[in-house]
């Protein structure tokens, strides 16, 4: 088609909460929005309700809303993760001309959007996938925005989404984090943190309410302290506005009369399993993933309940104590998650040739995102004074932290253990850092165990090479 005469800056499609949020939050910075539903009725209830917030430019058909577009065209899709994505996309490109660009903004999975980028870049378009983060406050108000694709794009695109991103000391949640597939990945990756902060908070919750028989509200107030301190975070924050919410109903704790079995809509998952594609031991966040799964298996859940769980002992005497050494175990689990999927991340940059740089997501993390928590600053300062940082738990600041926490740490999980309260991402997490440390693991056994039953040999710690040793033979010990 020719290049329009439009006077749109950008065209959001896909009007539900978030789209529409989107879109409410380009008018309110300035910018000239055209809009567009499959459904007509959306966009008219967006001009309607919130036509008075902006210059907005509704259209009917994919026709009109292109033509109302400035070139090169810029259009935002907001529609469902999967085939209701490429169709749209589809739709888009066979009426767009070279240069334009189309942008999912969807939780769409990162192997998609390389496709999509390869496929659109074939028809001289430009493909970008932009990972949202905020939900619908976020989306209206500044969300954090992760933007991959071609650099060229981000030239035209960087300062509409800047402009509408949450700012911190001055500075966007929003920058390019590099080709294809990388800012979906990367919101993947902030997903599975996510998971992983959800499980530790709910397990601080747990042993709360379960091992020192703590009031529900009385918890909520022991998260709002906390959220002044080293945890001050959007997570614990909401933590103590949802444990302070009493139903209307019963006049009882509304978490109470919530079903225990927790929703997931698969970004943990594609976390866990890209880690495992990888090679990084994300073990926080994959439990995670299974205590979710586990919360969701109701009927095998009943059916449990008969099975006995042993001797327990008494909840710690100290309260005040124990809430305090929960509170550092709390801190010392969720560095470690956020170690695990900077880890990730930076093994993902390798295998797809991504470049990214840590430290810029430490940065755009700090506001509008889910995960946003004050200790941003620290991962941002720690990548600052080295980009190449191993992992985090060796920053100085990161390394002290935990250094000063362990003692309560497994204090934490042992009773937690003793008193029958599961903790699976607080006692992995442990694990983890114990083995990150640990001078021999029991892995050469397990290379000793391969080498037996499948030849697969192993090295020694003395000399180069690789060896096997006869094991059904004379077990004497052969070079390969």
């Amino acid at each position: 088609m020719n290049d329009s005469t439009g006077r749109a800056h950008i065209g959001v499609t896909g009007l539900a909460v978030m789209g529409s949020n989107i879109a409410r939050n380009f008018a309110r910075r300035g910018h000239t929005v055209a809009v567009h539903n499959r459904s007509r009725a959306k966009t008219d209830a967006l001009i309607d309700t919130y036509g008075h917030e902006g210059d907005f430019v509704p259209a009917g058909t994919i026709e009109e809303f292109l033509d109302a577009l400035q070139t090169p065209r810029r259009v935002l899709v907001m529609v469902q993760a999967g085939a209701a994505t490429d169709a749209v996309i589809n739709e888009l490109a066979d009426n767009m001309d070279a240069g334009d660009i189309i942008i999912d903004g969807g939780n769409s999975l990162y192997t998609d959007t390389i496709r999509r980028e390869a496929a659109m870049r074939e028809r001289g378009l430009h493909f970008v996938g932009a990972g949202i983060s905020g939900g619908e406050e976020g989306a209206l108000n500044g969300p954090s925005i992760m933007p991959g694709g071609p650099a060229e794009s981000y030239r035209h695109l960087g300062p509409l989404l800047e402009s509408i991103s949450a700012h911190v000391d001055g500075e966007p949640c929003c920058t390019h984090v590099g080709p294809d597939g990388s800012g979906h990945f990367v919101k993947m990756v902030h997903n599975g943190i996510e998971y992983a902060d959800m499980q530790l908070i709910g397990e601080a919750f747990d042993l709360m309410r379960t091992a020192l028989g703590m009031p529900i509200a009385e918890i909520g107030e022991v998260f709002r302290q906390w959220n002044s301190g080293d945890l001050e975070s959007y997570l614990v924050e909401i933590t103590a506005e949802v444990l302070g919410q009493v139903d209307t109903r019963t006049g009882r704790p509304l978490v109470e009369m919530i079903v225990d079995s927790a929703g997931q809509k698969g970004t943990g998952r594609w976390t866990v399993k890209s880690a495992l594609d990888l090679g990084v031991p994300t073990t926080g966040i994959a439990e995670a993933v299974f205590a979710r799964a586990l919360s969701s298996a109701t009927d095998q859940r009943e059916r449990a309940r008969e099975l006995q769980g042993g001797a327990t002992t008494a909840a710690p005497v100290d309260t005040a104590e124990f809430i305090a050494a929960i509170n550092e175990a709390l801190y010392a689990s969720k560095v470690v998650a956020y170690a695990q999927g900077f880890d990730q991340i930076v093994a993902g940059s390798r295998e797809y040739g991504w470049d990214i740089a840590p430290g810029d997501l430490a940065t755009i993390w700090r506001g509008g995102c889910i995960i946003r928590a004050t200790f941003l600053d620290r991962i941002k300062e720690a990548y600052a004074e080295d980009p190449d940082l191993p992992s985090l738990l060796l920053a100085p600041y990161f390394r002290a932290a935990v250094e000063d926490a362990v003692d309560s740490w497994r204090r934490v999980v042992s009773t937690a253990t003793l008193t029958g309260v599961p903790v699976p991402a607080f006692s992995s997490s442990l694990s983890y850092y114990d083995a990150l440390r640990a001078e021999r693991l029991p892995a050469a056994l397990t290379q000793g165990l391969r080498d037996y039953f499948g030849a697969h040999t192993y090295r020694r710690v003395d000399m180069e090479g690789d060896f096997h040793t006869l094991w059904g033979g004379d077990r004497s010990e052969q070079r390969v």
